[in-house]
């Protein structure tokens, strides 16, 4: 999976910062693949969105990763501080896919876009959003579960068996992301013809 082009100031310590490819798309005309072309403000607006996209995408990248290697983390060198590192790993992804959702479900956001501007692609527009539901409630069992584990530790019973299922729920977890990630990418590619890239 591929964020897309994306580059450090060199030596300054700021932000990524868009190279070249993502400077044109703020300044290339854009088409739908329906063939519609659009007003030089509606240009600007879908390419600073997309922009936006690329960038929310990042950062719920860097928060899978996170988990994942949560996840893959020893057990033995630490139960509680293991779970401990899923729980701030599962938090920060939790907010993370809020932020998802609302760039992509709002009126203004990337699904509403590409319903307007391309209608053939509503079946797969509801996909994604079917994703967000099942996703949310992942996210939140995955929570519960994690919170169950805790306080197994509190009362001194082993925590084996629940450390098994936080993994065995993260696992599916963050495979249920990937695919998610995957038909979104799919979904821009035929909406705009930009390729987001499956890491971004």
């Amino acid at each position: 999976m591929s964020i897309g082009p994306w580059s450090a100031q060199p030596g300054t310590g700021e932000s990524p910062r868009l190279d070249n490819e993502d400077a044109r798309l703020q300044t290339a005309r854009v088409t739908t693949t329906d063939g519609s072309g659009q007003t030089q403000p509606e240009v600007e607006g879908e390419a600073q969105h997309i922009t936006e996209v690329r960038r929310r995408r990042a950062e719920l990248l860097e928060s899978i990763n996170a988990l994942e290697q949560a996840l893959a983390a020893p057990v033995p060198s630490g139960q509680i501080r293991w779970v401990q590192g899923v729980s701030d790993a599962l938090l920060e992804l939790s907010g993370d896919f809020h932020e998802h959702v609302e760039i992509t479900e709002g009126p203004a956001g990337l699904y509403a876009r590409v319903n307007r501007s391309s209608p053939r692609l509503s079946h797969q527009v509801l996909r994604l959003t079917q994703d967000h539901a099942t996703l949310t409630e992942l996210i939140s069992e995955l929570l519960t579960v994690v919170g169950q584990a805790a306080g197994t530790f509190a009362r001194g019973d082993s925590m084996l068996v629940a450390l098994d299922e936080v993994r065995d729920r993260g696992t599916t977890l963050i495979a249920a992301l990937v695919r998610h990630r995957q038909r979104g990418s799919d979904l821009m590619y035929e909406g705009y013809s930009v390729d987001i890239g499956g890491q971004d």
